[in-house]
């Protein structure tokens, strides 16, 4: 079941969900409203799965960044969120889709226990305009069913993740491997 967002303001103030930082005039009928961080990388050349991803690093300036087409683009989200209670989904908005970009499409969700600021995948069809601080997606929290397990005690290579991540395939994988 999803959370309602009077429900989520009751889990912040329970303890039971971290949003930091929080502001409850952000919260939607059943949904978080999270933003952009200040910060994007650009990954550099082809990418491959058994090497890591070589990238430029850019503070986004007040006056905003124009993403490009066939660019793509790590960011991170302003808010760390994270709940030992409940799962996440992390999810781009209608307004942002309308501007022609693609955020975090692979990857949506954040298992019980996931505790970190979310690394964005995003893409443009066109050229756009973006700020940090903007609006950008929306979090929903799930309820779990059975024995919880949380992430942060699993073995997960991203569990400690502290901001943008590039992919870490590599470590599991040698060059050259079928």
């Amino acid at each position: 079941m999803i959370l309602t967002g009077p429900a989520i303001a009751a889990a912040v103030s329970a303890g039971e969900i971290t949003i930091a930082p929080y502001d409850p005039a952000r919260l939607c009928p059943n949904a978080y409203d999270w933003r952009l961080g200040d910060t994007i990388r650009i990954c550099d050349g082809d990418l491959d799965a058994a090497a890591p991803t070589t990238f430029t690093e850019l503070v986004i300036p007040a006056s905003g960044l124009v993403l490009k087409p066939d660019v793509l683009y790590l960011g991170v989200t302003l808010e760390k969120t994270g709940s030992e209670t409940y799962a996440q989904l992390l999810n781009g908005n209608r307004t942002i889709g309308a501007l022609g970009i693609w955020v975090h499409v692979s990857a949506p969700l954040g298992h019980q226990g996931h505790a970190i600021r979310w690394t964005l995948e995003i893409r443009a069809a066109k050229p756009a305009r973006v700020y940090p601080g903007m609006t950008f997606g929306k979090l929903v929290f799930l309820t779990t069913l059975g024995t919880p397990a949380s992430y942060q005690q699993q073995r997960a290579k991203y569990a400690a993740t502290q901001g943008i991540d590039i992919s870490r395939l590599y470590e599991e994988i040698s060059r050259g491997a079928l």
